[in-house]
């Protein structure tokens, strides 16, 4: 398992280092579902932690998902997701301020089914994990 853990790490700042030196090019999605870098603060340690994620086009925002591969647990991303109330994204060379508000209920359950109607493959994940994943929402804020 440790060595799981240090590869999805590994992996993660390759992603990371790729999307910010390259401003996402190449990192894949389409426009209505491109791959973003969100930055939110650790829940326990405060410090800036960025993320690739894949997001759907919503508005003016996004919806982001938690399917951690399919693992039975909510990514460690996904938690500071719920303990931060804001955060960055970066869409391509745009850094944007963001406001995040996880979804819950009906609510949630709407948003995930534009999800799966736009990306049929992630259901494959849900399936896997054998859990609710959670969803939110990332909206630029007006100040």
């Amino acid at each position: 398992m440790r060595t799981r853990r240090r590869m999805q790490v590994a992996g993660n700042r390759i992603g990371i280092w790729m999307y910010r030196r390259w401003n996402g090019r190449g990192m894949g999605g389409t426009d209505e579902a491109p791959v973003v870098m969100l930055t939110v603060p650790g829940r326990t340690s405060g410090l800036d932690r960025p993320t690739c994620v894949r997001a759907l086009r919503e508005g003016d925002g996004w919806l982001v998902w938690g399917t951690g591969s399919g693992s039975p647990t909510d990514p460690q991303w996904f938690r500071n997701v719920r303990a931060a109330r804001e955060g960055w994204v970066q869409v391509g060379s745009r850094r944007l301020r963001v406001r995040l508000e996880e979804l819950t209920g009906v609510e949630r359950d709407a948003a995930w089914q534009r999800v799966l109607s736009a990306l049929p493959s992630v259901a494959k994940y849900e399936r896997k994990a054998g859990r609710t994943i959670p969803v939110a929402r990332v909206v630029p804020r007006e100040d």
